[in-house]
């Protein structure tokens, strides 16, 4: 992707394809540290927390991570799910979570381009039968209006408005402004019957959501998220849409679990060291999906989970490479003392990547949550 040289002034409240609707363009406030926040790039323009989060933005690579505001960072520092690492010499394009209060974490479009087939591959489609059929029966019904929370460069909505008949907008929410630009940019502008599709982009946080800031809203999606999220963020985010009285699509969250092909002694440590870096910070990792049951399900809703695995092959030898460099990394960051046995691990497993040898299952789970709709339909 190209670089671009629009302000955040620019993008923050872009509208593809409609003029400015009153009451609609406010700007909504979500979790501290939840997504990619505004500000200078660094190797590349411009949130999946899971082996690739999109805050994890819910596959994982390795990125150097700064210590501070504007502090350079250790090449040998990663953040499991954050993009693929850089080139020796290469400042970071994602800052970790806790790199300061004006270092939000970003990510890098490369890297959600990059994973972008391997998601939409693995998204569930026995999901879509259930959500079509409360969509056509909300009550008022005239066109949808749907949120994406996170949506990085747009690939939530380029899968699923294809998918889903009638006139659609899309709100789009993420803290970077260059990753707006990005997905407002290639979203798609026609839906499953041929109907128009308009977007509009807002800048902010997610997990502060309330029901009137989803107001009007027929569904929320998201993508890669609710594992960089805190168990009180989730519930807030329930809290919302049964406010609301919409459902939410929330696809790609981490499992915690991982099949390599030619298993290896050392598989199982590595996944869980893994999995307690994704629980770094309060965050709940791949504890992500039964919480946010419990938290919707509490609201009333009615909730379907799927899986919805990566599985990784020879025609994903890059994204596999990424993965595997920041499901290790992550893995040593969290236990230093795996180290010495994961540099060997890490290497065998990366030519046998490259030989287009290794097979990888990287387990998800998406999850459809039917609110009970207000305005008196069930």
């Amino acid at each position: 992707m190209r670089k671009t040289t629009a302000t955040p002034a620019d993008v923050s409240r872009r509208v593809v394809g409609v003029p400015a609707q009153p009451g609609r363009m406010e700007s909504v406030s979500l979790a501290e540290g939840a997504l990619p926040a505004p500000g200078p790039t660094a190797s590349h323009p411009g949130p999946d927390a899971d082996p690739a989060p999109q805050a994890s933005a819910p596959g994982a690579a390795p990125m150097a991570h700064a210590e501070g505001p504007g502090a350079e960072a250790d090449p040998q520092s990663v953040i499991a799910g954050a993009g693929p690492v850089g080139r020796s010499g290469e400042r970071p394009t994602v800052r970790l979570r806790d790199a300061g209060p004006d270092e939000q974490p970003r990510y890098a479009p490369e890297w959600l381009e990059l994973r972008e087939p391997a998601d939409a591959a693995a998204r569930s489609m026995e999901l879509l039968d259930p959500l079509r059929i409360r969509l056509a029966n909300l009550p008022g019904r005239s066109g949808l209006a749907i949120h994406d929370l996170g949506c990085g460069t747009g690939s939530m909505g380029r899968w699923l408005a294809p998918r889903l008949d009638g006139a659609q907008h899309w709100v789009l929410h993420d803290r970077d402004p260059y990753l707006l630009h990005f997905a407002a940019v290639a979203s798609p502008r026609a839906a499953a019957d041929g109907s128009r599709v308009t977007v509009e982009t807002r800048r902010g946080d997610v997990a502060r959501l309330t029901p009137d800031a989803l107001l009007g809203a027929s569904l929320v999606t998201a993508s890669a998220l609710l594992d960089v999220l805190t168990r009180e963020e989730v519930e807030t985010l329930a809290a919302a849409c049964a406010g609301a009285g919409c459902p939410a699509l929330l696809t790609l969250s981490v499992a915690g679990r991982v099949e390599l092909s030619a298993p290896d002694p050392l598989d199982d440590e590595i996944a869980a060291a893994f999995n307690d870096h994704q629980r770094r910070g309060g965050l709940l990792g791949p504890d992500a999906v039964s919480v946010a049951c419990e938290a919707f399900a509490d609201q009333g809703a009615t909730v379907k989970v799927h899986p919805s695995a990566w599985q990784l092959g020879p025609e994903n030898v890059g994204l596999t490479a990424q993965w595997l460099r920041g499901w290790v990394g992550a893995a040593v960051e969290e236990r230093p003392e795996l180290a010495e046995r994961a540099e060997p691990y890490l290497a065998a497993r990366l030519a046998a990547c490259a030989a287009g040898e290794l097979r990888a299952t990287v387990h998800h789970s998406d999850l459809l949550a039917l609110a009970r709709p207000t305005g008196g339909a069930g």
